[in-house]
């Protein structure tokens, strides 16, 4: 894989070079985002408040009833699943979808990994026992990565997979109604960017966008600093740090469709206590994010780009999209959040 560096000042300028990192000018797109009709809505008929989350999510939403699907996990709260247990969940899932269907949306908190594979990246590809071998080892290429692919599924083969975890209903509530707010869009917001003393989890400070410059027409400004916490902040749209511990959310307020996440370890472990987990995020307010749940050590491709998702996202794409496509090598990777939030996407 190409390893690509944009070193000019203007905003525009580093878009046309991240255009120009991939394929993005090879699909001519139809509209800004997936719409309902093309999202399946897994649910764990085993689990209660997965099958009431998950219905509050459709009609949320306005997905089809036929969209539904049901399976029965009884390791519901063990935080991986075994390959056997895996291989029937996807064939659960697979022999209830139609080809129209590009994204998967998966009600439940656990299980979230298989081996060392995260559980959307091994929906969405396939489980992949040679990453388990070296977990430090260069991922899977991603085929929708940095594309302008409107159909992932029917373009490059994959559904994208994104977990929206139930922790309680009214948290899985909150984090549902700050996406679905996220359609009306918002007037001005901050999409901020923290270059930490921690170096290592700071590797991809060298593709933050320029500080103090905004994409034109989204009301969307840029603000890139060194510093070790964001603090007071009140239209937070999108924060990318890297350190295992983020303090600070407290005094935030994130906007409806908020994006965030940081680069550590095991940001996707969702029941760890030694780093902060993408579950911080979404409690403190983001509307979805990302963390790996295996050792990946620092291969900026195993984390979401921020001048990628930043791009995709600020032109319309939904949340699951901007963040799909930012991760080069996601097998480790787990998405999480309300998959259809898009602020910008009218």
């Amino acid at each position: 894989m190409r390893h690509f560096v944009c070193s000019i000042g203007l905003l525009m300028a580093v878009m046309q070079c991240v255009f120009a990192a991939g394929n993005s000018l090879l699909v001519t797109p139809s509209r800004s985002h997936l719409t309902p009709d093309e999202v399946a809505v897994v649910v764990n008929d085993a689990d209660a408040l997965s099958v009431k989350v998950g219905e509050y999510y459709r009609v949320a939403r306005g997905i089809p009833a036929k969209n539904i699907v049901h399976v029965m996990l009884p390791t519901a709260g063990k935080a991986k699943l075994g390959l056997a247990d895996f291989t029937r969940l996807k064939w659960e899932i697979e022999t209830q979808l139609n080809a129209s269907i590009q994204a998967l949306v998966l009600v439940w908190k656990t299980p979230y990994a298989v081996d060392c594979n995260s559980i959307t990246s091994a929906l969405s590809f396939g489980y992949d026992p040679e990453q388990c071998k070296n977990t430090c080892a260069a991922g899977k290429l991603n085929p929708y990565f940095n594309t302008a692919s409107r159909k992932p599924f029917t373009d490059v083969g994959i559904r994208l997979t994104m977990l929206l975890p139930t922790e309680t209903f009214a948290q899985a509530k909150s984090l549902i109604d700050r996406g679905v707010a996220s359609d009306m869009g918002v007037f001005r917001s901050t999409a901020y960017y923290l270059n930490t003393s921690d170096k290592v989890r700071s590797i991809r400070a060298q593709y933050f966008p320029p500080n103090g410059a905004s994409i034109p027409g989204s009301g969307l400004g840029i603000m890139t600093m060194q510093s070790d916490k964001l603090l007071g902040a009140q239209d937070v749209m999108i924060y990318q740090t890297g350190l295992p511990w983020v303090e600070g959310l407290e005094t935030l307020k994130f906007l409806p469709g908020a994006l965030a996440d940081h680069l550590t370890s095991f940001g996707g472990d969702l029941n760890g206590k030694h780093q902060a987990t993408a579950l911080h995020w979404l409690n403190a307010g983001a509307t979805a994010s990302y963390g790996t749940v295996s050792e990946p050590c620092n291969h900026w491709q195993k984390f979401p780009h921020p001048m990628v998702m930043l791009k995709w996202y600020s032109m319309g794409n939904s949340a699951i999209e901007a963040y799909w496509k930012s991760v080069a090598w996601p097998m480790q990777g787990l998405f999480v959040g309300e998959p259809l939030a898009a602020p910008f996407g009218r």
